[in-house]
């Protein structure tokens, strides 16, 4: 029992922030409110030490000139892309944020590049990116839907089967789910290469910029750093120069490990894709979750079919013994040759 003489009462446990706390402006469109971010020798060291995290980004890379030529392969790049578009609809239909597509397709490539799967088998691809995107939810949002609530037309994956890749995307990534994305880093740029207070539209340009660009390329390829910087410089102006890019890029203190050639090379893809050689995603807004991933003559089809908005799903069987989701074994570790970007 409390002592009657005590000063402890209940108004002592009650929060002391204030009203207004409640009625702060929330972006539900993904967007950075710059005003939340203030520019700070704070904001510096923490940039400086995500960079020199980076500084072992690149270890995880294809490891053999056999492996690297499946990623060059037409069935393999048309299957990733259905896979990314696919992650990037569900993400606008759930309201996931920018982060968390990011981070999905992190996982997707980061275990391409240690585990194969056989030529031909988009399905196991298409499984692949449900598991990712459900992963990424786990470790960005707040609310994560149901495993069951995850739609892929023409397929009809089971739970167990779904949380079965789960955990072999788990071992094979070693449970290292927590990477850097470029999000972290455009505020930062914006407030370095504007001069001016910066219209808002610049940080929903350059988020868009960077869900277009890993539609082409491999993440593990760039620094997230480097993505972002040339994401910030693309969506200010899209006619810099090499040369302009080097200067601005030189500019910044916190990032002197971040080598200009690979912001310029980031920048170059921008670059393209604002002129119609690659289409910015406005499929963000869609409100269709559904793939246009055509069925595989690989997958074990159930004698049932479940029919949904006027679709067919096919349901995906595995026997108990296929630990691996149809996966081939972990590819040995390298660390000889590289074909892909390896940073210092």
């Amino acid at each position: 029992m409390v002592d009657s003489g005590s000063s402890f009462s209940l108004s002592s446990l009650l929060c002391r922030e204030k009203d207004g706390c409640l009625d702060e402006e929330v972006d539900e469109d993904g967007f950075l409110n710059l005003n939340n971010y203030p520019n700070s020798e704070t904001e510096e060291a923490y940039i400086g030490m995500l960079v020199d995290r980076e500084s072992s980004f690149g270890s995880e890379c294809y490891g053999s000139s056999d492996d690297y030529s499946i990623i060059n392969e037409s069935w393999f790049k048309s299957a990733r892309l259905d896979a990314i578009l696919w992650i990037l609809k569900t993400r606008a239909y759930f309201g996931f944020r920018f982060q968390t597509a990011y981070l999905s397709v992190t996982y997707l490539d980061r275990f391409l590049s240690r585990r194969t799967i056989e030529s031909g088998k988009t399905w196991a691809i298409r499984l692949l990116s449900v598991a990712c995107l459900s992963l990424a939810a786990k470790m960005e949002e707040c609310r994560v839907p149901a495993l069951s609530e995850f739609r892929v037309d023409e397929y009809n994956f089971e739970t167990k089967v779904i949380q079965r890749m789960e955990l072999l995307i788990l071992s094979t990534l070693e449970w290292r789910m927590g990477s850097i994305t470029p999000f972290a880093y455009l505020h930062y740029f914006v407030t370095k290469f504007c001069d001016e207070y910066p219209p808002k539209c610049i940080v929903s340009r350059a988020m868009e910029l960077v869900l277009t660009i890993i539609k082409e390329m491999n993440v593990m390829d760039h620094r997230p750093s480097a993505i972002a910087a040339a994401a910030v410089l693309a969506a200010l102006d899209r006619r810099l120069t090499s040369k302009t890019v080097e200067f601005k890029m030189g500019s910044i203190s916190s990032c002197g490990s971040l080598k200009n050639e690979h912001v310029l090379s980031c920048y170059n893809l921008m670059q393209e894709s604002q002129i119609g050689k690659l289409e910015i995603p406005r499929l963000l807004i869609s409100p269709d979750p559904s793939s246009i991933c055509k069925p595989s003559e690989d997958v074990q089809e159930d004698s049932s079919f479940i029919s949904a908005a006027g679709t067919k799903r096919r349901r995906l069987m595995f026997n108990d013994g296929d630990e691996n989701c149809g996966m081939a074994n972990e590819k040995p570790r390298r660390r000889g040759k590289l074909h892909s970007k390896k940073f210092p």
